[in-house]
């Protein structure tokens, strides 16, 4: 613990002498870092602070040093990212490499593959994203249809993602292949790496209801790729699937935390309906606040027990599905608060009648609908809680 503490004080003097100030608030949406080939800063901070960190290997504490990594333990991660959250210092790089990708590369990966890609994903120089759901594979994504023939030294693929986060900025895609379909559909996928820069691959965006276009249809079209740059065993891509996705549904469970949000439910309530004091007039408003903020705390508090269980070497596992599927409930009850709280500006879309934040509110809300889609319905989370963590029978 002393030791524990000396990492500490050493940490809050070096992050509050490199964390610019002008970095020293809450993160908007559009001044996120997401780094890549042709990264856009709103501010030359921004890029300095990735620097700075990535240089220390932080934008990846826990990974090893020899991977461009911190070298950190979990209790000192912890530490951290309190001490961040403490001084308000933003997230220096947000990055599907990070979360997602990097840890299945360190434990499946060859270790020519973990010096090739993954100091590039510290130092924030390649953006990837996922190549996963397919237009007929999306809850039973071992349907996938997208091929991968090996020729000689290279495979040819072909075939067709969708909902492909970011795919029109991204640089690589690591995706799921069918390599061999005469076998039955979980034992012919391999997972693939594939350099977005060449011909034969296209992204393109697709609207979504709240205005954005986040997501992409993703082809490939006779793309050739190394052969050095499957993961794993040929066939046996699933297993490296399925470790992925705790990661990924990990860190979507993480949205019922958000760290990052300026207004809440009360705030808003307070504002629209007025105070008894200094309580919400509206009983019936107040109490929906109330059991949410409830419901939020007993989920921070297991978040909490998962953390120090991961602390002490414990991997997510299935309780990932179960933190992906109510932090992403939670997320939609907020904005349902949100929205509801706000009286008829919660409807806000256009115009200059409506507040710019209440604009956003109103399309984050909608947004907040893909929450139980992406990453694994909340349907195909309950089957696996259900089976995987609590053993009930089919």
């Amino acid at each position: 613990m002393a030791n524990l503490e000396a990492f500490r004080r050493e940490t809050r003097v070096w992050l509050e002498a490199n964390c610019p100030a002008i970095l020293r608030t809450p993160t908007p949406d559009d001044e996120i870092v997401w780094g890549g080939r042709k990264p856009t800063y709103k501010h030359p901070e921004q890029k300095l602070w990735m620097d700075r960190m990535a240089e220390k290997g932080w934008t990846a504490p826990t990974w090893p040093t020899q991977y461009g990594g911190g070298g950190l333990s979990e209790p000192e991660a912890t530490v951290l990212a309190e001490e961040m959250r403490d001084l308000v210092c933003r997230s220096p790089l947000q990055s599907f490499g990070l979360n997602m990708l990097g840890p299945a590369l360190l434990e499946f990966a060859s270790e020519e593959q973990k010096q090739e890609h993954l100091p590039k994903i510290v130092r924030g120089e390649i953006r990837w994203c996922q190549g996963y759901s397919e237009p007929g594979a999306g809850s039973d994504l071992a349907g996938l249809q997208t091929r991968a023939v090996l020729q000689g030294e290279h495979y040819l693929v072909n075939g067709h993602k969708i909902w492909t986060s970011y795919a029109h900025y991204a640089d690589w895609i690591f995706a799921l292949v069918r390599t061999d379909p005469t076998v039955k559909k979980h034992d012919g996928i391999s997972f693939l790496l594939i350099d977005m820069d060449q011909p034969g691959v296209r992204a393109r965006p697709i609207k979504l209801i709240s205005g954005a276009s986040v997501f992409c249809e993703t082809f490939f079209e006779n793309v050739q790729v190394p052969a050095g740059n499957l993961v794993g065993e040929p066939n046996k891509g699933w297993t490296i699937a399925k470790r992925l996705l705790e990661f990924e549904r990990k860190n979507i469970g993480g949205i019922g935390d958000r760290g990052r949000e300026t207004r809440t439910p009360e705030a808003v309530a307070k504002k629209h309906y007025g105070t008894d004091g200094t309580r919400i007039a509206d009983t019936a408003v107040r109490d929906a606040i109330t059991r949410f903020n409830m419901d939020n705390a007993a989920f921070q508090l297991t978040r909490k027990r998962a953390q120090e269980a991961a602390e002490a070497g414990v991997p997510p596992g299935p309780l990932s599905a179960m933190f992906k599927y109510y932090g992403t409930e939670l997320n939609k009850q907020r904005y349902e608060l949100l929205v509801g709280s706000a009286g008829t500006d919660g409807l806000a879309w256009d115009g200059e009648d409506f507040d710019p934040v209440e604009r956003k509110t109103t399309r984050d809300w909608l947004r907040t609908k893909a929450n139980s889609i992406e990453g694994g319905t909340s349907e195909v989370q309950l089957n696996i809680i259900s089976k995987r963590v609590l053993g009930l029978p089919d």
